[in-house]
């Protein structure tokens, strides 16, 4: 794609810099339908994230409902989606209940060359009336609001939940890498993010109507617009019953797609050669 083009050179320090994460687990299940080995090197490979999972739940209902299994029923839906259009091939972070460190992440998005990376999640908040979606995209000078940066603090510590001690030996060398590219992706993300939320909006009401921007540590694939989906709080009673619903589940993965469907259109960075 445009950003490896245009960044090629350094990808050979970004990957000695990767060398220094966490290792993944064990191997797990990663499971990608094997029509995408079938689809054309032009097609776009877009990593589906479904977040938590294994001995991080996530947040969780009053109905007892788990963020891990919510995040990965949608994720598959899209999925599904995904591989039925032969311009598009789809990846998954995680295929079943099993935990993946975030700069795992992070890394399995590198490996498959995603040329798009979408998070998905299902938000929480103290209060039960909260409601509505949202949609999130790296920010590095601060979050866009308060609730902001307390969701991307409450989600950048699933590492600790998963034993995962997450260090950079040299930061410095991880912020200049980073900065090389990161704001061509984070323009990108952002148009991403617009288009997504757009059609959010006719499933589900909007927490805000306008792409919100926090620190989260999943997002931060300085080639890769990534951004992040809060697809209900399922902490409010109402939205977690909707969330546990096939129905909803359905409609949330199309308008999803229908988001990325119109943001590809607009965008021909992404015409392969």
């Amino acid at each position: 794609m445009a950003y490896r083009q245009q960044f090629g050179k350094y990808q050979r320090p970004f990957a000695e810099f990767a060398e220094l994460q966490p290792e993944a687990p064990p191997k797990q299940a990663e499971v990608t339908p094997s029509r995408s080995a079938k689809k054309s090197a032009k097609a776009v490979t877009i990593m589906l994230d479904p977040g938590h999972g294994g001995e991080d739940p996530g947040a969780v209902g009053a109905r007892g409902s788990m963020e891990k299994n919510v995040t990965l029923s949608i994720a598959r839906r899209l999925r599904e989606r995904i591989e039925n259009d032969p311009a598009m091939r789809a990846a998954l972070t995680r295929d079943g209940d099993f935990f993946v460190p975030l700069g795992t992440r992070v890394q399995k998005a590198r490996r498959a060359k995603a040329d798009l990376f979408v998070s998905i999640h299902a938000d929480a908040w103290i209060k039960p009336e909260a409601r509505g979606s949202s949609v999130f995209v790296l920010s590095e000078k601060g979050a866009s609001s308060a609730a902001a940066r307390y969701l991307a603090q409450k989600e950048n510590e699933a590492d600790k939940v998963g034993g995962v001690n997450f260090t950079v030996a040299d930061p410095h060398l991880a912020r200049t890498l980073m900065d090389l590219t990161q704001t061509a992706t984070q323009n990108d993300s952002m148009k991403l993010g617009k288009s997504v939320l757009t059609n959010l909006g006719s499933v589900n009401a909007l927490h805000k109507a306008s792409v919100e921007q926090a620190g989260f540590a999943v997002l931060k694939a300085p080639d890769i617009p990534s951004i992040l989906i809060e697809t209900a709080f399922i902490s409010n009673p109402e939205e977690e019953k909707r969330l546990n619903d096939e129905d909803y589940q359905e409609k949330m993965a199309e308008a999803i797609m229908r988001g990325i469907r119109q943001y590809l259109a607009k965008n021909p960075t992404f015409n392969k050669a």
